[in-house]
Order: structure tokens, then sequence, then C-alpha cells
């Protein structure tokens, strides 16, 4: 436990540890500081002069970003002298700053904007032309450069010096002629890039994905865990509140990174946050689906559940249990795997279980946050089904014509096993259904399609490859027909029969903890924004 010091901000007497500095701790206890250059996930600079205090017995106004906290120290953050310093900053600040915000993304959410509103002089006391810059760079795939609205706090520029020490960006020139930039013959394009737009205090750098797209305060926000690899980045999942099917063509317009010091800090990587778009796809699967003929043609759930869950029990009625079998996937959350487990396994005694698969092509980790495995519930799936196969030896037990029945989640065999030798495989097979959430040479192949919601229109938990137990919350409603997994297995357990109330994943994640020797001690609530460790947190994953 790190040695704390007793100290009092605005009158109000807090704890922190030593070395804290003041403006975290004016935060931890509720009080807001304004500033600048000043990022808990960048080294310090003090050079904004924005979060100037006045400390006791110091002659002069201090940087509350560079201070540490010390034993008895008396903090005055709101004195005559402190805000007629802010005021002054942020009137140097807006001398060569353009009044863009009626057309600028950053609006809604500018801090040069809030804190003007708060701290502003609102009658302009200069006369001189702005100066001029340039306005509109592209520095790279996902960046445009807007050197007028830049006011060099540098976060940027540590960003990728001392984060991606890639080092694309500077201050070049000196005085009133400084600007940032890239270097002669670079472009911002490193595998985190996106990150200096959020970043950014106010609309210098913006993201060309969201640009124009959408104003902020029409967007609505929810919690969630990038399911792009088995880091499980905490993320914020921004959609339109206002979204209307005939205006709009998507419900998200972005994610953005949520803070957890242990899992991705304050980042997520480009890959990830660029992979809204898959939510509303085109590819969506969008309602259930039987094949009739030589074709997959759109039905009801009660028809699509009947058909496969007649399968499955004719398959076990002639077969046994050995005729059965369920490739289960490491994109299902914890929940969805415990059900599919109580269903296949526990009920119909289906032990041909398979979930390991090959890794896509060119998949590889970077030694930061981007992970060779790209899914986000491995570590969930080796638990709760520890002795889960490879799939390509349950396709080869298909070829044999060892399988009548098939159920698929979330798989797209294609990627990784001869298209040829799929297709005389699914063939051999009576039944084959598929329930995941895009189209696919797999789904194509099916007897049987179930539409299934993406982690966005659900709520669920995955682990992580260093054993955390995290909460992702629904954003959107599933598209289309498109149900929750938990709902789909809930109606096929009970097909042909009246539907019954799915249990939600709060309910089987209490089931879990208490039945799951890694997830005891663990609950619904308790997991918080944050997660929290497995019981028996063991070693982290090897990819």
């Amino acid at each position: 436990m790190p040695e704390s010091v007793s100290l009092t901000i605005d009158g109000q007497e807090i704890r922190a540890p030593k070395g804290t500095m003041v403006l975290e701790a004016a935060r931890t206890a509720g009080i807001l500081i304004p500033h600048y250059c000043y990022h808990a996930g960048l080294p310090v600079v003090g050079s904004c002069r924005l979060c100037l205090v006045e400390i006791e017995k110091v002659p002069k106004l201090q940087p509350s970003c560079a201070t540490p906290v010390a034993e008895g120290m008396i903090v005055r953050t709101r004195t005559p002298q402190a805000l007629e310093n802010r005021r002054s900053v942020l009137e140097f600040l807006l001398a060569n700053h353009p009044l863009d915000c009626p057309v600028c993304d950053q609006a809604g959410e500018c801090e040069l904007q809030n804190y003007y509103m708060e701290h502003g002089r609102y009658d302009a006391r200069h006369d001189e032309d702005k100066t001029r810059r340039k306005k509109a760079v592209t520095l790279g795939p996902h960046i445009m450069l807007d050197q007028e609205r830049c006011i060099l706090c540098t976060r940027c520029v540590r960003f990728t010096r001392d984060i991606t020490r890639t080092g694309e960006l500077g201050v070049l020139a000196r005085g009133h002629r400084s600007v940032i930039d890239v270097f002669p013959g670079t472009t911002l394009d490193n595998p985190y890039s996106g990150n200096v737009a959020d970043l950014c205090p106010v609309g210098a750098l913006t993201d060309r994905d969201f640009r124009f797209q959408c104003r902020v305060w029409f967007l609505g926000s929810a919690p969630s865990v990038c399911p792009g690899c088995s880091r499980g980045c905490n993320i914020e999942i921004h959609f339109n509140r206002r979204f209307n099917p005939r205006y709009h063509d998507r419900r998200v317009h972005r994610l953005k990174p949520r803070p957890n010091p242990e899992v991705n800090g304050f980042w997520i990587c480009d890959e990830g946050r660029y992979s809204y778009p898959s939510i509303d796809a085109p590819d969506r699967l969008k309602a259930p689906a039987l094949r009739r003929g030589d074709g997959l043609h759109e039905v009801s759930w009660a028809e699509a559940l009947g058909e496969a869950a007649g399968a499955l029990q004719g398959a076990l009625g002639e077969n046994g249990p050995g005729a059965a079998a369920v490739m289960v996937s490491p994109q299902m959350s914890n929940e969805e795997l415990f059900l599919a487990r109580r269903l296949f396994r526990d009920r119909f005694g289906i032990d041909r279980v398979a979930g390991r698969a090959p890794a896509p092509p060119g998949a590889s980790g970077d030694g930061f946050l981007i992970r060779a495995d790209k899914n986000p519930n491995t570590r969930g799936m080796d638990i709760l089904f520890p002795d889960a196969g490879d799939c390509r030896d349950l396709l080869e037990s298909c070829l044999e014509g060892r399988i009548r029945y098939l159920h698929i989640f979330r798989h797209d065999l294609s990627r990784w096993y001869d298209p040829g030798r799929l297709g005389e495989a699914l063939r051999e097979v009576d039944c084959v259904v598929f329930e995941g959430s895009w189209d696919s040479p797999t789904a194509r192949l099916a007897d049987v399609v179930l539409p299934a919601a993406v982690y966005a229109e659900k709520e669920g938990t995955f682990v992580n490859f260093q054993g955390r137990v995290q909460r992702f919350h629904p954003a959107v409603a599933p598209i289309g027909r498109a149900l929750a997994d938990l709902e789909i297995l809930a109606r096929f357990a009970a097909a042909p029969e009246a539907v019954p109330a799915a249990a939600g994943a709060a309910e089987l994640f209490g089931e879990i903890a208490a039945q799951v020797s890694e997830f005891a001690s663990l609950g619904w609530q308790s997991l918080g924004p944050a997660g929290r460790w497995l019981a028996n947190r063991g070693n982290d994953h090897a990819v």
C-alpha cells in the first residue's frame, strides 16, 4: 500500500498517495481543475499554464499537473489570482483560434469551448488579424489536421513519441508560427493513430471516419468490450439516439476507448476502433432461414427452430448422442457458452464439441495491446468447455459420414478450411444449423440459419487472456429479426412448445459463479465497469 499524505484543497481535507499530482488528487475529490496539456496517460510537460493554483506559503501560482502533493499542503483552486490566470490563458488561446464552432466536429465536447464558457472574457480585446495556417490537412488514413484550431498542448506529439514510439508528429517552427505537423516524408499511419483525435482537446485533430457524420449531442453511449482480440479493451459505443432508417445508414457512429489501467490504459488500436461498421453491415443476417430446394428462404422463428429441434431429436433418436455435434466459439459470451453447455452436453448428452480453430491468415500481435488471438473469450471457452476439440477434426468426422446433426456457432469455417472440402463435409450432414451474425460461405451451406445479435446488441461477459472478467452492455437493439443467443437457445430448448422466458445474462452469470470454481466469489454487479480477476487466475494465455 503506497504511503499517503493529507492535504486540503478548497477547504476539503483529502488523502492521496504520495507522489500524486495536485490535479489528480483534486479530481479524485470531485474538484475539477481546468487543463489542456495534462493527460494521465502521457508524460507531464506543464506547458499550457491553465491549471495554475495557489498553494499556501508558495509565493507564485503553481502548475497543479506537475506539483506533487505534500503533507499539510493547503491548495486553493478558485482564488481571484487563479481565476484571472485562466481567463488570461484562454484569451491568448482564442487570439488566433478560429470561431469554427458551428462546423467543428469537436463542438459539444470541446474543452476550449467549455472552459471559455466558464472562465472566458466574452468581449475580444484583440483587433489584429488572426494568424492563418493550413486547414483540412490529411495526415494519414484516419486523421485530419486543422492547424488554425491547434492550441499546441502537444498531447498528440507525446503520444507518438512516448506511447507508440513512432514519432510522426512534432512541433515545427517557433513562436506564434509554431504548428503541429508530421515530419517531411512521413504520414500518421501507426496501428494506434486514431487515439490522437481522442487526445486533442479542441478540433485540431479530427477523425476522418466520423467527420461531419453526426453531432455529438445526438449520440448516446454504452460501455462495452472490444471483441477484436483477447486483450478485451474497454470501449464506449457511441450510437445515434435519433436513428431513423429512412434518413440514416448506420446506428453506431464510433468506438472510443474507455480507461481501464488493468487492461488497455487509455487507448485502443485502430483495428478495433474502426471495426464498428460491421454492426450495421449489409451482410448482417436479419431473419431466420430454411433450405428449401437449392436455396435458403426466410421463415418465422418458430419454423426455423422447430426444424432444427426436430432434426436434433431425430439424429439422437436414430443414432444416439454420438451422431450430433456442436461447434462453440470463443466469440460467444460466458453466459452463452454456459447455456449451450447446459443444453447440448447436459440435457442431450452430446460429447462431440469443438471450438478451437486456426488463427486467420496474417493474425499477429504487437507486444502493446494487439493480440494474435482474434477472439474476445478464448479463456472463457477453455474454462466452460475444457475438452472442446479442434474444429478441423470435427469436419473430418463429417466427411466420414459420422455426424447427422451439426450446430455451428459463429464460425466461418471457409476462412481456414478448404472451401471444396467444406462443402463436401457439410453435405454429408443431414442438418447443419448455423447460428451467427453475418452472411458467409458457411451460412450459405447451412440447412437452418439463425440470425444472432452482435456484442453491441446484447449483454454478457468475456474473460480476456489475462483472466479478467468484464461486462459488455447493449447499445442498440438487434437488427431486423435477429435475437440474442440466449433468447435463441431458450427458444430452441423449448421448441416446438410455447416460448419460455429466456434467462438473462445476470441470472446465468450467477449460476456460473455458483458452479464453476474459476468464477467463484464473482457477482454480476461486483464486476463493475472495470471487471474483476478470476478466482483462479493462473498464468496469462500465451497469445
